[in-house]
């Protein structure tokens, strides 16, 4: 069936928060498909953690939609900006980040975006390429295109403003770097996260100073993390990465609210929603088992998926020990008279806790299971016979030798 220009706008449409302007859109495809020139596609990414995760699929699967339409994606990773640190949304100043963590983290982006993006039709560019060899007079001239009260305007800068908290002048540079960003690679459309709206906006404002045409803002809904309360974040631990190993990825996704199903499909699947509702309503269970089949299987096949679905009833429903675990050695010197060993030392030799204080507290929350015998008391001894298998959480496992 033949896909025409209404199809196309509402796929391009389908799960965005905000379009600025909505009736330029289809316009400007039009323009490029007749000029048979493809529109610049821009999206950033902020180096700030190592892994890609869910939440940066939603812009990234908005970039790849327009690629499929014959466009040209952008990516433009913030290793510059980094070093000043995104303000939105932030109550106070966000803490400046070290060369060496920023290269550190984005030494596997562009593998994980390739997970969604078309390398073809995709420009990976560093905005340290053209920021970093502006002149002080260049910034001088940038600052100069725009006013505080304009950047006053923002939310979070306003809040801060009036409750007498601080703003740096740097944090002022953000919005403007990430404007000129959009100068510098010539967009004509840029994606985000609901919480950059003011950023592509002044985006918008730059690109008319420096003579261009103005991108099309496109927003895309902050997704919720598997806690189902705050916004996805490697800081807050609440995520899935485009990068995790099929059965950590399937495990994750089963444990997400149930009011969570029907966003996940609509944002990171291209499941048509009548169906998703009719399945929801008849088993929220079955309808969140095939949204985790449907995702493990688009970022590590089939067979993977079905293979994560297998282990997983193994473990938690048939409450078989996993197929393959890890070996960890024990220092025998950690064993008490008869064999006996602290198990807060027994959690500390698996590596699968941080500290001692770590262990203690996922035990008191009943997370620990020794021999598949939970552990209720962080000052237990249990006997050691090896092979002895420790489990943390749902799904990790090590088997102490």
């Amino acid at each position: 069936m033949k896909t025409t220009k209404d199809d196309r706008q509402e796929r391009l449409l389908r799960g965005t928060d905000a379009v600025i302007p909505v009736e330029e859109l289809a316009a400007r495809l039009e323009q490029a498909a007749v000029a048979k020139r493809p529109l610049r596609v821009k999206l950033g990414i902020d180096p700030s953690a190592p892994h890609l995760t869910f939440g940066h699929s939603v812009p990234l699967r908005k970039m790849r939609q327009f690629q499929d339409l014959g466009h040209t994606g952008v990516l433009v990773v913030g290793d510059f900006t980094r070093r000043i640190g995104d303000p939105s949304g932030r109550a106070s100043t966000r803490a400046l980040m070290s060369q060496e963590d920023i290269e550190r983290n984005m030494a596997t982006y562009t593998e994980q975006a390739f997970k969604i993006l078309d390398p073809a039709k995709t420009e990976v560019r560093y905005n340290s390429e053209w920021l970093g060899a502006m002149s002080f007079a260049d910034v001088i001239f940038l600052t100069a295109k725009y006013t505080v009260a304009r950047m006053l305007e923002r939310d979070d800068f306003a809040k801060r403003y009036a409750e007498g908290r601080s703003i740096s002048v740097l944090e002022f540079l953000y919005p403007l770097a990430q404007a000129y960003d959009s100068v510098a690679v010539r967009a004509d459309v840029e994606l985000g996260g609901a919480d950059q709206l003011f950023n592509l906006l002044v985006g918008r404002d730059i690109q008319r100073e420096y003579g261009q045409d103005p991108q099309i803002v496109m927003t895309v809904p902050l997704l919720l993390g598997t806690d189902g309360e705050r916004a996805m974040s490697q800081t807050v631990g609440n995520y899935v990465g485009i990068g995790e190993p099929a059965d950590v990825m399937y495990g994750k996704l089963l444990s997400i609210p149930d009011a969570l199903i029907e966003p996940y499909y609509t944002f990171l699947t291209d499941v048509p929603l009548d169906r998703v509702a009719a399945e929801i309503s008849s088993s929220p269970r079955d309808a969140k088992r095939r949204l985790a089949r449907t995702l493990v299987a688009m970022y590590h096949g089939n067979d993977a998926a079905q293979a994560a679905e297998a282990e997983f009833d193994r473990i938690h429903i048939q409450h078989e020990r996993p197929s393959e675990v890890a070996q960890v050695k024990l220092d025998r010197a950690l064993l008490k008279d008869g064999d006996a060993i602290w198990v807060v030392d027994l959690l500390q030799a698996s590596g699968l806790v941080a500290s001692r204080s770590d262990a203690k507290r996922i035990i008191q929350q009943g997370g620990v299971r020794v021999n598949e015998e939970r552990v209720d008391s962080p000052d237990a001894d249990v006997k050691f016979v090896s092979p002895t298998l420790v489990q943390v959480g749902k799904r990790s496992f090590v088997e102490i030798v």
